[in-house]
């Protein structure tokens, strides 16, 4: 059975409320997982798994995919910096290059999607996050 999908109302104001303060778990996984929802929904596929463990995962992005075992493709990081690099508030090379974001497989490149657009796109950009 399909997960639900989180609605574009549930989903920014999570996004605006993870990004404005420090939040409750719950509110930094809804957040999460919308803006992973978001990613999916704008680079269709199945040959890159993105990662934000422990709160979600999806396969996103056109091209040869997998139906076994681990994929070829993967992005992972942690929730902190998905929020930051899907929202504008840090760069994917920078986060790539500190060691915030692990990407293995040729496909593995996520700069050409993020930002994302999504529906609380003029929001600020997280508090402590590490700049661009």
């Amino acid at each position: 059975m399909a997960k639900a999908r989180i609605t574009d109302t549930v989903g920014r104001d999570a996004v605006e409320r993870a990004l404005a303060t420090v939040s409750d778990r719950d509110t930094e996984a809804t957040a999460v997982r919308y803006l992973l929802q978001v990613l999916a929904d704008g680079a269709p596929g199945n040959s890159v798994e993105v990662r934000v463990p422990p709160f979600g995962a999806v396969q996103c992005i056109g091209g040869p995919g997998h139906t076994r075992g681990t994929p070829p493709n993967v992005v992972e990081t942690d929730a902190l910096t998905w929020l930051a690099i899907a929202t504008g508030g840090a760069a994917w090379a920078n986060a790539l290059e500190h060691g915030r974001i692990s990407a293995s497989g040729s496909r593995a490149d996520l700069s050409a999607h993020l930002p994302l657009l999504w529906a609380g796109v003029d929001t600020p950009h997280p508090s402590g996050t590490m700049g661009t």
